[in-house]
């Protein structure tokens, strides 16, 4: 058993060191059938879960006590069953193409497991303190996932009852949008001016761009083009590139910036005051205003539901209990990190955190 607990820890070394995308196939050799993408998934199906799928020569699954008697045709063998289950518990749906990597890094796993063994490697405070470390972490990461499973279950009645009471979020309405640059283009010149008076150029075009912001407003609340409108914004901010289409399509609350975000308060066919943010000003048109269908929105308000309550689970955790720690040997307290791991308990390196996700 001691064995196993080895290899618990190597395995672990090899779980959080492993790169997200698998190395690329060694090149194909000259005069070798080529191997499809999807073949190896396919006869790894057909194989029976009784079947060895790993047999390692020299290392015995009982070795005996007396090494003087070992069997030299000693062997350890693996069934698909053994080996999908340990890859159920490092690393679940591993593509195909990475098993093969894996099971020879587990396969030496196993060798050098047995190895420390011989060596008494897994006695003494180190190794006890090791397998704690791993304990806690094995621990955390099932109870992750136990809250993840439970934040998952959204019932029907659940996803119509948050559609109902978040009917404004679902709204869409067909914007148009005509953007003003908030300065114009400084002229091309070989001449550098003061700091003084590029800071008065600046100002002067600001307020160029504001006073031509609130004109086009006034002609796009007298039913002008936006099209039109939209080019002559650029051609007075001196901008080079083509002026941005207008038309944004059916958009939502969540898909305007906050401060943009009362436009779907508007009523079809009216125009908005002008906006304003570092970037420029912006005036927008409502045109048809519709709520999405139930059926359109049901799998984001799924996802919305679910993130909701693994947020809430979490917290509930978090709020259970509160560490204190001493600031004359940790230092002042820092910015919260939520999500941090616990280390490699092997000395490996540590995990790259995880990309964030969208909004």
């Amino acid at each position: 058993m001691m064995r196993y607990a080895f290899v618990c820890l190597l395995l672990a070394a090899m779980a959080w060191g492993q790169a997200a995308s698998p190395p690329p196939p060694p090149a194909q050799q000259p005069g070798t059938p080529p191997n499809p993408a999807g073949s190896s998934a396919a006869d790894a199906a057909k194989v029976s879960p009784d079947a060895a799928v790993i047999t390692i020569a020299g290392l015995c699954d009982h070795p005996p006590a007396d090494k003087a008697a070992a069997d030299p045709n000693c062997k350890t063998v693996i069934t698909r069953a053994e080996f999908e289950k340990t890859l159920d518990a490092v690393q679940p749906n591993m593509p195909p193409r990475v098993r093969r990597q894996f099971a020879m890094r587990y396969s030496m796993a196993l060798v050098m497991a047995e190895k420390a063994h011989e060596m008494g490697l897994d006695q003494g405070p180190k190794f006890e303190d090791r397998m704690k470390l791993m304990r806690i972490q094995v621990l955390s990461q099932e109870f992750n996932q136990a809250q993840q499973e439970k934040a998952s279950q959204v019932s029907d009645q659940d996803i119509e009852n948050y559609y109902k009471s978040h009917a404004p979020d679902f709204e869409e309405a067909n914007l148009q949008r005509i953007f003003i640059p908030r300065a114009q283009q400084p002229p091309a010149s070989k001449v550098k001016l003061s700091a003084a008076a590029e800071e008065k150029r600046r100002e002067e075009s600001e307020e160029v761009m504001k006073k031509e912001a609130d004109k086009l407003h006034a002609r796009a609340v007298a039913g002008e083009d936006f099209g039109k409108l939209q080019e002559e914004a650029y051609q007075t901010a001196g901008m080079k590139a083509k002026a941005p289409t207008t038309k944004m399509g059916e958009m939502r609350r969540s898909g305007l910036p906050p401060a943009q975000a009362a436009v779907m308060d508007l009523k079809t066919g009216e125009i908005s005051a002008v906006i304003s943010d570092a970037s420029g000003y912006y005036i927008f048109k409502v045109g048809a205003k519709e709520e999405a269908p139930l059926d359109k929105v049901k799998e984001e308000i799924r996802g919305a539901l679910r993130s909701q309550r693994m947020q809430e689970q979490m917290q509930a955790v978090q709020q259970s209990a509160t560490p204190t720690l001493d600031e004359s040997y940790f230092g002042p307290e820092m910015p919260p990190t939520h999500g941090m791991p616990l280390p490699p308990p092997t000395g490996g390196p540590s995990p790259k955190p995880p990309a964030p996700g969208p909004k």
